[in-house]
């Protein structure tokens, strides 16, 4: 079984026991969260897709822990006047282990 669920603004396709990271969330670490945001579930026979959620359907997953995505770096440079501006951004995201898929 696999879902296709909605978490900061971003897709994810995933199935029991898959490991990803989403923008940060509001749990602690070892904490049970449910991802309401369920845009399609589907198996071998049958798949259900929401318009535009799955009516019922939540996917149950597990804080493994808070981190930070690689540092994302960006250079703006104007001609003539020698302006240069170097900045760095890491986004703050949690990682997720997926425990159960239920389609409601």
């Amino acid at each position: 079984m696999f879902a296709i669920i909605r978490s900061g603004g971003k897709q994810y396709r995933v199935r029991p026991g898959d490991k990803i990271a989403v923008e940060r969330l509001d749990a602690a670490e070892g904490a049970e969260v449910a991802l309401d945001e369920v845009l399609l579930v589907g198996d071998e026979d049958r798949t259900t897709v929401g318009s535009p959620t799955v009516a019922g359907a939540t996917v149950r997953a597990r804080v493994e822990a808070h981190d930070r995505a690689p540092k994302v770096t960006f250079f703006h440079f104007k001609n003539k006047t020698r302006n240069k501006t170097m900045r760095g951004h890491r986004q703050q995201r949690t990682q997720l282990v997926i425990t159960d898929i239920s389609a409601g």
